[in-house]
């Protein structure tokens, strides 16, 4: 199952299409990030894909594929470009990442998840 979560609280089980859009478009200062999480019983690990609405009003996109080791990181002026994202990750599409360069940022998380462990 899908939960779309947004830094306002809003929670929303299995999005539609339009409301990842809406949650989206809502972003704001105090309202800047949205996540999209892949919830499943057999799903072992965290599965991912956020945004944060940076100061310099640039798009952080992130995902996480299972463990901190596969975490990755872009940024893009375009909102367009985040929702085609968000949305082909959500249907599972296997290129929806294609039009962003990536930078594996999964060491640096790894430090941190085995702090938290500790």
């Amino acid at each position: 199952m899908l939960i779309a979560t947004d830094e306002a609280g809003r929670v929303v089980k299995k999005p539609s299409k339009p409301a990842i859009g809406r949650m989206l478009a809502n972003l704001q200062r105090g309202n800047a990030h949205l996540v999209l999480e892949r919830v499943e019983e057999d799903l072992e690990g965290s599965w991912y894909v956020q945004v944060l609405l940076r100061d310099d009003n640039t798009y952080q996109l992130e995902f996480r594929d299972g463990v901190a080791a596969e975490h990755y990181q872009t940024r893009t002026l375009s909102q367009e470009k985040i929702l085609t994202a968000m949305l082909g990750w959500a249907a599972g599409k296997p290129d929806w990442k294609d039009c962003f360069m990536w930078n594996n940022i999964g060491s640096q998380l790894g430090a941190d998840d085995a702090q938290h462990q500790g």
